[in-house]
C-alpha cells in the first residue's frame, strides 16, 4: 500500500466501530488526500494512523514495520509528523519559539531546519518574534505545518489543514505542500475542499461510513463522473 500505510482498519471510541475496514495508505515524494462526507471517519482513520486511536482490527505499517500498538510518540521518533485540526500552536509564543518546540525530540542543532521552514513559510521568518496566537488563521497553519516538519518527519500528516481559510490561503497553502512533497515527504492529508485537494493528489481516498467507497489517483477521481456527481458537486 506504500511507505505508511494502514490496512482493513476497524475501530472507533467506545461502542460502535467507526473505521469499517478502511485501507489508506502514502508512498514517499507523494500526496494522499482522505476525502468523503462529514462522519465518514476521514480524520478517525488519521487518529488511527497516528496512534490516537486504538484499532479493533487492522494494522498500520512504516516502512515495512508493524507499528500498530507504538503510542503517538514513539511513531513521532520513527519519522511522523502530525498537524490536528484544532490547538495547533502555542498561541502566547513567539513564531520561533512554536517552530523550537517542535524540534523537542532533536539533539542535533536544529537551525539548518528552521531556515528550511522559513524559506517555505517566508512570512513566518517576518514575523518570527511575533506571538502566534496574533497571527491570521492560514498563518497559524502555516506555523503548525513549520512545527511538525521541525522533526524532519518522513511522513507528514494534515488533518484539514484548510478549514476555515479563505480561498486564496488555501491555494497558497496547497502549493507549500507540492513543494514538501517534492523534498521527499511523504504527505497524508484530510480535506474538506475535496475538488482542490484531489487536484494535488497523487491518489485519493474515499470515505463512506468508514469503508472506501473510492481509491483510485487524483486525477482518475476528479475525472470519475459518479465520484464528481457525488463528493464534488458536479
Amino acid at each position: 500500500m506504500g511507505f505508511l500505510s494502514g490496512e482493513s482498519m476497524f475501530g472507533g471510541y467506545g461502542g460502535a466501530d467507526i473505521l469499517q475496514g478502511c485501507s489508506i495508505g502514502v508512498n514517499k515524494g507523494e500526496i494522499a488526500v482522505v476525502v468523503g462526507p462529514n462522519g465518514a471517519g476521514k480524520s478517525t482513520a488519521m487518529k488511527a494512523m497516528f496512534g490516537m486511536l486504538t484499532l479493533r482490527e487492522g494494522s498500520v505499517e512504516l516502512d515495512g514495520r508493524e507499528i500498530s500498538d507504538f503510542p503517538p510518540q514513539e511513531r513521532v521518533t520513527l519519522g511522523m509528523g502530525f498537524v490536528p485540526q484544532n490547538a495547533n500552536v502555542f498561541t502566547s509564543m513567539t513564531v520561533q519559539e512554536n517552530l523550537e518546540m517542535g524540534a523537542f525530540i532533536r539533539r542535533d542543532d536544529f537551525s539548518t531546519t528552521m531556515e528550511q521552514v522559513f524559506s517555505l513559510f517566508p512570512v513566518l521568518a517576518e514575523k518570527r518574534t511575533q506571538a502566534a496566537g496574533e497571527l491570521s488563521g492560514g498563518q497559524r497553519q502555516q506555523v503548525a505545518v513549520g512545527r511538525a516538519l521541525m522533526t524532519q518527519p518522513t511522513v507528514l500528516m494534515l488533518d484539514e489543514p484548510t478549514a476555515g481559510v479563505s480561498p486564496i490561503v488555501m491555494d497558497e497553502l496547497f502549493d507549500r505542500v507540492i513543494e514538501i512533497a517534492k523534498t521527499g515527504i511523504a504527505i497524508l492529508m484530510v480535506e474538506q475542499n475535496a475538488r482542490q485537494a484531489l487536484e494535488i493528489a497523487d491518489r485519493g481516498f474515499v470515505l463512506v461510513q468508514g469503508q472506501n467507497r473510492y481509491t483510485d489517483t487524483g486525477a482518475a477521481l476528479l475525472a470519475d463522473p459518479e465520484v464528481r456527481k457525488a463528493f464534488l458537486g458536479g
